[in-house]
């Protein structure tokens, strides 16, 4: 039996005789591996004792060994108290020397924190050693760049990467509390709102359970999106309040600190340096949070940027003169930019406080690896080499600023020149594609970024004009028409003239113009001969005036000049990837095509991953434990491979019954979530068919409450006994954000509200169906939802999901999906095979040929969805109005009308494949084989996957094992 000690970090030269002394405290830690290899965990922790100058209590407790070797061994019960009590000692160490509530009581808010401070001393010792064995080694570091980090809660995933979930079970046992009721004192941590934020997160825990060298960097948001609020008017926003008992995992970093810059002007020194200048100034400082990696030491950082202005900027004499709020403005304006994820933006001044969080993210950050490159080169510093210790991702178009402002970090502070700066950027950089929706891909007002960040104006117009040289090298200048197109989709620049190097490039067509006197009633002092609009010739404007034509053209608006941010990305970085198959062939075909051309060994595909800790191991404890009982280990927690071992025992009668053991029980969980959360009742008998997702048209709620309103219609014509033949009871159950802008989504969560207040209370329909929205989804509610889902739709318009990631999760869960072929929908199904998925819907290639019969009026509505709209506007649903919500589908085009999504077109394919999902699940066996299936199929779809193939592909790090 290993034996440690409990150790306090003491300054040098200090007794350690009494808490006041206490620096930080590390309990139960001995998870490290026996030469640093996957499986050999070693307890030794000698010789970061002697490096931290840790010095041993007097009383010893035994750590036990947790490789996945020995997991499976029965525990010497003696080691389990030891290790409990020395965590019980640990925890009431925290409430009482760290605390942040009062002392007279230990109820569950300070319990949790005392209990997640506790983990967090566990976490330090590997985390400080990661990060210093990083700048020993100096190997090449990725840096993941994301608006969104969705974490979740963070207390169970810790303690279970830790392998001391048990131990501090007991702990918590013997103080009076239990751990599942600490862990819900937990807030999510508000830093995300959907799958981008989610896949950046299985990333972060994919990168530390692999040991791969490896940073996040996002901003801290103070009030995160917004707490979803369901009320008789629908959805309603209030802020989030995860910040306002603290953070107990963060660290803040004061002596990691950035100046960032807005406004200001650029000026040009007699050597033609550039200096930007003036302005408004703020810092960024950084707060850490710990990831640590499952069952090894390696334990990474995600470092937030939190915003403020210096403290000289509050002006005291305009204060203490009574403008308190004048006199705070610069602080308050540095402040808010971290305010609030995603801030709406139809305003100017919206815009304006969206650009600069991209800013602060890009600027900070890459002010921080570039910080940390130079401390790592001494006293030579490479700048050739940057590229060889720095790979930068970004997630999406978010992060794009990071192109320009690592080009004027080059050349106007390290002194580098355009040519080799550029080198090395788009050696550095690559780009992560999320999403084809053209309302999705930014696009920033030139005028704006000239006036907030005029250096990178600038070097954006200088980027686009390099690129502009490359297109004309291309493809030359004799197809005049070819060189326009491809200059018009490629440019960064959207809507502003050449460059005057090639003015001469096109032939510019001849304005057809009418001089016209600002009193077009009387006579024109000066009449000028021009060329008439319909081609003849005219003697003056008077005489076009009094002419047949008698209206004069309204003048046509100057579009807007833009700066394209996906294309930036394109042209700046070294690598372009999709997020599932049929994504990146889109990229690569449609979107892209132009680029693609250009540059094919840019484009990749990595497939979206995630992780199989937080969404199998420690989410669904009961399938995890069948899943370990028949591949016989844990194995597959690391290995996913393993889990098509539960092929062979699909038809299994023992392991289908303990499969569906463990799926009622996970839907007992959720009946008592969603009466905690809406008062109603459900039976977990029911089928538990579930879409979580943002809302968004695309994802097509709308089709699906429409399909239960049909199924709704025809239950009430029925007979109580036919109803009952011919449906399966069902739960159907709704989650996700709508936009707080986006009226159209808002309007369809009402309607999913409102069908629910009837259905529900139907006496006549009872438990045959019942139509849930459950508020606030967010990690923790899907940790509940998905391992109790038995359906869950994935019904978006084909072509236009990128990839999902809840599909995946559902999948590994065991649950069937009913959906179309998009996004990583259609590798699920080749990996589960087709008899257990259920597909219905249009292709993608077919989507915009559909679209143009539709505009030419061809579209024939199948009868049922015509009976469903009619019988909404019935008022059976109450009295709000549905017009414009129904318009949406309606007419052949036109702004928000014509059914862009095929909510119609797939109408009658979706009722037809939900009767087929009718049918199977009749028969339990099958279902349940299905649903092993999926689980089994599911190996591919694992974040350790995808990251290996980022690391080899894209960033070229490889894995570096603590010693």
């Amino acid at each position: 039996m290993a034996t440690t000690w409990r150790y306090y970090a003491v300054p040098s030269g200090t007794e350690a005789v009494s808490g006041c002394n206490v620096v930080a405290r590390f309990a139960d830690f001995g998870h490290g591996r026996n030469g640093g290899g996957r499986r050999g965990i070693k307890a030794d922790r000698l010789m970061l004792m002697r490096k931290w100058q840790l010095r041993p209590m007097k009383r010893s407790f035994s750590v036990r060994n947790v490789s996945s070797e020995q997991q499976h061994k029965v525990k010497d019960p003696t080691t389990q108290h030891e290790d409990a009590s020395s965590i019980a000692s640990s925890i009431k160490h925290h409430a009482e020397f760290t605390p942040l509530f009062s002392p007279d009581k230990f109820e569950l808010p300070k319990a949790f924190f005392a209990t997640a401070q506790s983990v967090r001393d566990a976490l330090i010792i590997n985390w400080n050693a990661t990060y210093n064995y990083y700048e020993r080694l100096n190997a090449k570091q990725a840096y993941y760049l994301s608006m969104e980090f969705l974490q979740g809660r963070a207390l169970l995933n810790a303690i279970g990467n830790l392998g001391l979930t048990g131990a501090y079970a007991e702990a918590l046992n013997k103080l009076g509390h239990n751990l599942e009721k600490i862990a819900a004192q937990e807030p999510d941590a508000a830093l995300g709102n959907g799958g981008l934020g989610r896949l950046a997160s299985c990333f972060l825990d994919s990168l530390a359970t692999l040991n791969y060298p490896a940073w996040g960097y996002g901003l801290r948001y103070k009030y995160g999106l917004f707490k979803q609020r369901i009320t008789k008017d629908g959805q309603e926003e209030v802020a989030e309040d995860w910040l306002e008992m603290s953070n107990p995992w963060e660290i803040v970093r004061n002596d990691v600190a950035y100046p960032i810059k807005f406004y200001g002007k650029v000026l040009t020194d007699s050597d033609g340096k550039k200096h930007w200048i003036g302005g408004e100034d703020i810092k960024a400082v950084a707060y850490d949070v710990p990831i640590p990696g499952y069952e090894t030491k390696t334990t990474i950082s995600l470092r937030l940027w939190s915003t403020k202005a210096p403290t000289g900027d509050l002006d005291l004499s305009v204060f203490n003169s009574g403008k308190h709020t004048q006199a705070a403005e610069s602080l308050y304006n540095a402040e808010k930019i971290c305010f609030v994820l995603y801030p709406g933006d139809e305003s100017l001044e919206g815009k304006t406080l969206r650009l600069k969080q991209q800013y602060t993210l890009c600027s900070a950050s890459l002010q921080d690896i570039i910080a940390r490159f130079e401390r790592r080169s001494g006293t030579e510093i490479k700048w050739e080499e940057f590229p060889e210790k720095v790979a930068v991702q970004m997630n999406d178009t978010h992060p794009t600023l990071c192109i320009p402002e690592l080009m004027r970090i080059l050349i106007d502070v390290k002194g580098l020149k355009w040519k080799e700066a550029w080198n090395i950027t788009q050696r550095t950089m690559a780009y992560t594609n999320h999403t084809v929706l053209p309302e999705a891909l930014e696009k920033w007002s030139l005028e704006l970024m000239q006036k907030l960040l005029p250096r990178h104006a600038d070097i954006i117009e200088m980027i686009d004009e390099e690129l502009i040289r490359t297109i004309v090298s291309e493809y030359g200048t004799a197809d005049s028409k070819l060189l326009e197109k491809k200059l018009k989709q490629m440019r960064i620049l959207e809507n502003v003239e050449l460059p005057a190097a090639f003015s001469d490039l096109l032939v510019k067509p001849k304005k057809s113009t009418v001089a016209v006197s600002t009193d077009v009633l009387g006579e024109t002092e000066e009449e000028e001969e021009e060329i008439d609009p319909s081609g003849g010739k005219i003697k003056s404007v008077k005489e076009f005036i009094q002419g047949k034509e008698k209206k004069i053209p309204e003048p046509v608006p100057e579009p807007p000049k833009l700066v394209r941010m996906a294309n930036l990305c394109v042209v700046g970085g070294h690598a372009v990837n999709g997020v599932a198959a049929i994504h990146s062939e889109i990229v690569k075909d449609e979107f892209f095509n132009d680029f693609f051309q250009l540059w094919p060994e840019k484009f990749q595909n990595k497939t979206n991953g995630v992780t199989p800790r937080r969404w199998i191991r420690f989410c669904n404890p009961d399938l995890s434990k069948i899943i370990t009982s028949w591949t016989g280990s844990e194995d597959w927690v690391l290995n996913t491979e393993k889990l098509s071992e539960l092929r062979k025992f699909a038809d299994n009668e023992d392991l289908q019954s303990q499969w569906r053991a463990a799926k009622r029980s996970n839907k007992l969980k959720v009946a008592s979530l969603i009466k905690e959360k809406t008062g109603y009742i459900v039976s977990p008998d029911s089928m538990f068919d579930i879409q979580v997702k943002r809302i968004h048209e695309y994802k097509r709620q709308l089709l699906n409450i429409l399909g239960i309103v049909y199924r709704y219609k025809m239950m009430k014509e029925m007979s109580a006994s036919e109803r009952k033949k011919k449906f399966v009871p069902r739960v159907c159950i709704f989650g996700g954000k709508a936009f707080a802008t986006y009226v159209q989504a808002k309007r369809i969560v009402k309607f999913i509200t409102d069908v629910g207040a009837v259905v529900n209370n139907d006496s006549d329909i009872g438990d045959l169906l019942k139509v849930i929205f459950v508020p606030d989804y967010n990690v923790s509610v899907a940790e509940l939802l998905i391992p109790a889902s038995e359906l869950s739709q994935h019904i978006s318009t084909a072509g236009m999901e990128a990839s999902g990631t809840s599909n995946l999760k559902f999948a590994m869960n065991g649950c069937i999906l009913i959906g179309t072929l998009d996004g990583a929908n259609v590798e699920i199904r080749q990996e589960v095979g087709e008899d257990n998925f259920f597909l219905f819907g249009a292709r993608a290639n077919d989507i915009a040929g559909l679209r143009k019969e539709r505009a030419k009026g061809k579209f024939v509505p199948d009868p049922r969805f015509e009976e469903v709209k009619k019988f909404v506007r019935s008022g059976v649903f109450g009295s709000s109005s549905y017009d414009e919500m129904l318009g949406s589908l309606e007419g052949n085009e036109g702004f928000g009308q014509a059914d862009y999504f095929l909510v119609g077109k797939d109408f009658p394919s979706y009722i037809d494949c939900q009767a087929k999902v009718d049918e199977a699940y009749k028969d339990q066996k099958r279902w349940t084989r299905m649903s092993i299936m999926n689980t089994a199929g599911s190996y591919n779809f694992s974040s350790d996957r995808t990251i290996h193939e980022y690391a080899r592909d894209i960033w070229n790090i490889k894995p570096v094992e603590l010693p």
